[in-house]
């Protein structure tokens, strides 16, 4: 079921957003089929790249250019295309930072059609959303969204997937304000910088999605209507999903903190709601306790 979530007239022709990649990999032949989908959220919530499991497709080189998201001029467009709607939610995104950041510089963000090359690697519908700091460049593949919705009890619904762009987004402005050089990858645990890393990205989502209906575009028409409650349920919901001790559960496993990456299912919707009760600057995810996480 489509929710309303750009206003209708809104203009968001003016994004920079980019179509890379070849044809999609198809398991077992045909339509990408269950098998694609366990590989899919295998790869997604562990960061493991299971490309070569889905065959290979036409992989462009790393900062190759890509085409333009086709259909993708108005708010309504948003509203009905996945990809648009990724796409127009970089301009409010990109405009939120630029409000709070100095020297704010945008991301590329590239739809993945498939697969494509980055400097982190293979950009596929088997790597799941991920940004890449050398590029400064988000991959999303949307198809990852309509499988979900499509095959499992999910609704992934589109606050839910700009959550997710958020996130990578989040990434990208610990790229620029030197967070990601200052607390480099020290292994895992519960009390890692990679856990304390990917909850700031969470909250700097959570502070987007509450101030997401301010942006606007050059007509002064607001990009996004204020979310709905059933939203921001939505949206907590694919945070919790994504942690690491719901992962582990889903997997038979029992779940183990020192194995952490990303955060609990609970840390992560805490801190989403922080950024979205207090904004960027109740973000500060270092100077927590270990235990307070």
């Amino acid at each position: 079921m489509n929710v309303v979530t750009f206003n209708d007239n809104a203009r968001v022709g003016g994004n920079s957003a980019r179509r890379r990649g070849g044809t999609v990999a198809a398991v077992g032949g045909g339509t990408v089929g269950l098998g694609a989908v366990v590989v899919l959220l295998i790869s997604m919530f562990t960061g493991t790249d299971l490309t070569g499991l889905l065959g290979s497709g036409g992989a462009a080189a790393p900062g190759s250019g890509g085409e333009r998201i086709a259909s993708c001029e108005t708010g309504q467009d948003a509203n009905e295309n996945d990809s648009c709607r990724l796409a127009a939610a970089s301009l409010d995104i990109d405009q939120f930072w630029a409000e709070r950041l100095d020297g704010y510089r945008p991301p590329q963000l590239v739809i993945v059609d498939g697969q494509t090359g980055s400097s982190c690697g293979t950009a596929s519908n088997a790597t799941g959303p991920f940004y890449c700091p050398p590029d400064e460049t988000v991959f999303v593949d949307p198809t990852f969204f309509s499988i979900l919705r499509a095959q499992y009890d999910t609704t992934a619904g589109p606050l839910a997937q700009l959550y997710v762009l958020a996130h990578e987004y989040g990434h990208h402005v610990q790229n620029l304000t030197g967070v990601m050089q200052q607390h480099p990858n020290n292994g895992t645990g519960a009390d890692s910088n990679g856990v304390r890393t990917e909850l700031q990205a969470d909250c700097y989502a959570g502070a987007w999605v509450a101030a997401a209906s301010e942006q606007v575009d050059e007509n002064g028409t607001p990009y996004l209507e204020p979310p709905t409650e059933q939203q921001i349920l939505d949206a907590l919901s694919a945070a919790s999903a994504v942690g690491d001790d719901h992962i582990q559960a889903e997997a038979g496993q029992i779940s183990n903190p020192d194995s952490f990456t990303h955060g609990s299912s609970a840390q992560r919707t805490r801190w989403f709601d922080e950024g979205r009760q207090g904004g960027v600057n109740a973000c500060d995810t270092f100077s927590v306790p270990g235990g307070s996480l």
